[in-house]
């Protein structure tokens, strides 16, 4: 069982304790507080994993204000987050009736659309991407300094075909656009350009570049994957061991860490490690949900045979996001 299902299942013990000892003739009741700004708590309720608690109090918001657009953004970066992507789409569109000047609403709108494409057929997906860029091509034009937005770009720029409207010289393109104001970023894309383009030497010269722009956690782990997909496992395992030091507020680059040392069964003890960190800490996003950590941590504790443990995290997952099938495909397994 989860702490957080342990813990109501004490206070509804406790609840039905104190109805016992109040006299049938005195109903006690304590009012509710409102409260104070429901749509900034469902948001810190999404950022916190709670997948399910989010969405009801997004549902209640919208029930009330139908029209109300940035709850139905939250309610897309929700359901991406459980990987439903039909309700995603639905849900950005309904966004960008009001936000479709709005970068970040753009940037999911995009990322819903991908997520759809990924679980289409080849005609709806070739239709789907097309949507993706434009989605992601807006994001950029209307805030350049969108950095989950440019690197949505660029990585759709590297891995689409021309024919879907990418390639290699359209991100070489944005990375000098941004390049005065996204340094870092603009070295992470000249790196994938470079190894698209099998210049294995240059790519490591530019994820290099990219680490010495402040030493972010992100581009060590990037550094990290790049060696990775290079099977230089010393090499990539080191720069993953720099992404943890650098990581002071166990953020969600802890989940790239871990899932990339799962990938390679190294150093497994410390990808168990960094998600029992970033489970336990304040630093928690939507980006890298609570519940899909909970199912990372799961499958290391079942592949070093804690199977009690593995499904105790398995559990976890889906009492924060019942629908979330990589946890319901884990626990039937």
């Amino acid at each position: 069982m989860g702490h957080i299902r342990q813990q109501k299942l004490f206070f509804a013990l406790v609840g039905v304790l104190l109805l016992a000892a109040v006299p049938c003739f005195a109903e006690v009741t304590t009012p509710k507080r409102p409260v104070a700004n429901p749509l900034a708590e469902s948001e810190r309720t999404l950022m916190q994993g709670r997948g399910d608690d989010a969405v009801a109090m997004l549902r209640t918001i919208l029930t009330a204000n139908p029209k109300n657009d940035q709850a139905h953004l939250l309610l897309c970066r929700a359901f991406y987050a459980e990987e439903l992507a039909d309700a995603a789409v639905s849900e950005c569109e309904a966004a960008l009736v009001s936000l479709s000047n709005d970068s970040k609403a753009q940037d999911w709108m995009g990322r819903a659309y991908g997520l759809k494409a990924d679980r289409s057929g080849p005609l709806a997906g070739y239709k789907l991407a097309a949507k993706v860029r434009v989605a992601f091509e807006t994001a950029v034009q209307l805030d350049p300094k969108n950095r989950d937005a440019v690197n949505d770009l660029s990585e759709y720029y590297v891995g689409a075909p021309s024919i879907l409207g990418g390639g290699v010289d359209k991100a070489a393109e944005l990375a000098t656009r941004v390049e005065a104001q996204l340094p870092q970023e603009a070295h992470r894309i000249r790196g994938l350009v470079a190894e698209k383009e099998r210049d294995f030497g240059t790519a490591e010269r530019e994820f290099k570049a990219a680490v010495a722009e402040g030493g972010h956690p992100n581009a060590w782990t990037d550094l990290g994957h790049f060696y990775y997909r290079r099977e230089e496992k010393d090499q990539a395992v080191e720069a993953l061991r720099k992404a943890l030091e650098a990581d002071k507020t166990h953020d969600e680059s802890l989940v790239d860490v871990a899932s990339i040392l799962s990938k390679m069964k190294r150093e497994e003890g410390l990808a168990e490690q960094a998600l029992r960190d970033y489970l336990a800490s304040n630093a928690k996003t939507d980006d890298e949900p609570a519940f899909k950590a909970h199912v990372e941590l799961g499958k290391l504790l079942e592949s070093d045979g804690n199977k009690a443990g593995a499904q105790a995290e398995f559990e976890s997952a889906l009492a924060l996001a019942k629908d979330y099938a990589p946890a319901k495909k884990a626990i039937q397994h």
